[in-house]
Order: structure tokens, then C-alpha cells, then sequence
């Protein structure tokens, strides 16, 4: 075989006791199809690099592949010439195998109320710490941001509001329930504020210190567009709106819900199904870790099946693929130890 070009995709697949030559589309088949490095490798690549295999580092396409290394080499005289396809990955420096990582992305990218560390310890038979931090390097992998703004003049209204992520008041000992002065806007809690575009039907969620007003218009002008219309509740944080250039209407939830076209339900429900999965699966995270969990909900919502876009686990799960690269997280720096993520 020749050393020149992208061989690893000329190279025939070597199936491992599929039974069948086509792609997975359950997490049966997947389990089964990535057993083979080979498999593992030429989806991944696939991926990764849907116009063919770039160096890393300087981005040069004329690479060579080295068949008895599994690696490419870039022609370019520089640091880092040979790369493998884990290279520039959250898959980089991990001595686990693509057959493990693989099913555990799948798993996450799919799972409606998130996977417990614990639970994908057992699946793949990796220690609880080990599958801690695997979930930790895909959530951050799923995150995603866009430089385009949300609604605008002519399209559907935008949904903005704010919720709260924390223990419950049932759950705490009345000396801690009286030092956090439990009601006075959850300052013992983390607040996420989210932006619904119902026209799309895509939500933007994140982690904000807190829910003062110029907390919250500075991200609704950071990520909404002008005269879009705006639906909150009656928060006075969101009183600036009004003479911000956008159509501004509220809803009052101790009289009512909605009012016609103006409430805040899409946004409730991403609400209802974060909560779900962080109350019901992960049980307790650290505001430190939150902003990821947030991203993993938000990924799901964004690619959930619609009538309109009838995607399926093997549509979210290849998505989820294409935005692997460029996005490290050591352990140093997921733990707090340092704020610098190695390249």
C-alpha cells in the first residue's frame, strides 16, 4: 500500500462480527461496530475531516499516512508533524481507546436526562473517576456558541428568562436555611439565564453571576437581535427592554401564565428538563462543573427529532463527532488546579 495521501479512507473496513456493513444506528450496532480500531478510525476521520485530512497544527492537506504507526505526517519541518486522529481532540492524551470513547459519547449525546459517572463506570468498565472525567471532556465538546443573533424584526418572538440551580430548602439544616436567608432570590443558588428562539426552536442557556439588570441586557444584546420581540416575566431586570429598541411584553405568573402569544412555556420546559437530569441523575454538581451540564442539556434540546427535522440517536451522536477538535480539558484544569488548557 502506498504511503502518500489519505489511505485510512481507501482502506477497505475490517468488520468486526457486525453482521452488517452499514454505519450504527442503535447503540447495540454501535457497541459492536467500534469495536474495531479500524472502524473507530475511519468514522472518526470521516468526521473530523469531511474534506480531507489537514495537519493539526498548520493545517496543510498534503499529508502522508504511516500505515505501521496508524499516524499522518505533515511535510511541513515543524513540532508535532506526525499526528494521529486523536491529536487536537478531546480524545488527546487519554490512553483509553476510541471502542470506549465512542459509546460513551454516543451514550451522553443521546441520554434524554444525562449518565452518571457511575453508570458509564459499569457500562465500560472504566473506574467512576476515569468515566467522571471522559463525561466532563465531551460536555465540553458539546458546547457550541454562534456569532449570529437570535429573532429580529419579522420573525418569531424570542423567549429570555432566568432560573435557579441549587440545593432545596427541604433538603438543608435549619441553621443553613436561616444563614442563606432561603427566599431572598436564591443567592445560596447558581443562576442560568436561557433565550429561546420560537421560530427555530433553539435555546441558548449559560451561567451568569447573577440576574442583575445589566447582567441580563448584556447578554440579551449580546445574542438577540434589535426589534426582535422579547417575551419575559415581569422582572424588573427587564425593564430596560422597553427602551432598548426591542417589543418588549411580560407576563405576571401570581395572575397569570399566558396571555395569548405572550408567555414564557418553551423556556419553562428547557428549565423542567435540565432540573430532571440534574436532580434526578447527576444529584449533585458544583457550580464550578455547572456551565458544562448546561451545554450538554442545551445540545440534546437544540437536536432533539421534530416534525420538521426528524433526526434519530446516529444524527446527534455524528454531530457531536464534527465538534470533538480544537476543544481540550485537562484534568488539572477541570479539577481547579490550573485555568490553562494545553494545545
Amino acid at each position: 500500500m502506498s504511503s502518500n495521501g489519505n489511505n485510512i479512507l481507501d482502506k477497505s473496513i475490517e468488520i468486526y462480527d457486525t453482521g452488517f456493513m452499514r454505519e450504527p444506528r442503535t447503540l447495540q450496532e454501535a457497541i459492536i461496530y467500534f469495536a474495531s480500531p479500524e472502524n473507530c478510525m475511519r468514522y472518526l476521520t470521516e468526521r473530523r475531516w469531511p474534506n480531507g485530512v489537514s495537519c493539526p497544527t498548520c493545517g496543510r492537506a498534503d499529508v502522508s499516512w504511516l500505515e505501521k504507526q496508524n499516524k499522518w505526517q505533515c511535510k511541513s519541518a515543524h513540532p508535532k508533524r506526525q499526528f494521529s486522529v486523536k491529536v487536537g481532540t478531546i480524545f488527546e492524551d487519554s490512553a483509553l481507546g476510541l471502542e470506549k470513547w465512542l459509546p460513551a459519547v454516543w451514550l451522553i449525546a443521546n441520554a434524554k436526562n444525562g449518565i452518571s459517572s457511575y453508570e458509564l463506570s459499569r457500562s465500560l468498565g472504566v473506574t467512576q473517576k476515569t468515566a467522571w472525567f471522559m463525561l466532563h471532556r465531551i460536555r465540553e465538546a458539546l458546547k457550541s456558541g454562534s456569532i449570529l443573533k437570535t429573532g429580529g424584526h419579522g420573525r418569531g418572538p424570542v423567549e429570555i428568562d432566568e432560573t435557579f440551580v441549587g440545593g432545596k430548602a427541604k433538603n438543608m439544616h435549619a441553621k443553613r436555611r436561616n444563614s442563606l436567608k432561603l427566599g431572598l432570590k436564591g443567592e445560596h443558588k447558581t443562576a442560568v439565564m436561557g433565550i429561546l428562539d420560537r421560530e427555530t426552536r433553539q435555546v441558548r442557556a449559560k451561567v451568569v453571576p447573577n440576574v442583575k439588570r445589566e447582567t441580563l441586557l448584556n447578554e440579551i444584546l449580546e445574542n438577540v437581535e434589535r426589534k426582535s420581540k422579547v417575551y419575559t416575566d415581569n422582572a424588573n431586570a427587564y425593564d430596560a427592554l422597553d427602551v432598548r429598541d426591542f417589543i418588549h411584553k411580560t407576563v405576571t405568573h401570581i395572575e397569570e401564565y399566558v396571555r395569548g402569544e405572550v408567555h414564557t412555556q418553551g423556556i419553562e420546559n428547557f428549565w423542567s428538563l435540565l432540573k430532571r437530569g440534574l436532580h434526578g441523575t447527576y444529584v449533585a454538581v458544583e457550580p464550578y462543573h455547572l456551565d458544562r451540564y448546561v451545554a450538554e442539556q442545551v445540545f440534546r434540546y437544540n437536536l432533539r427529532s421534530t416534525k420538521d427535522n426528524p433526526l434519530n440517536d446516529s444524527d446527534r451522536f455524528a454531530f457531536a463527532l464534527t465538534q470533538v477538535a480544537g476543544k481540550r480539558l485537562t484534568y488539572a484544569e477541570l479539577t481547579g488546579k490550573t485555568t490553562t488548557t494545553q494545545a
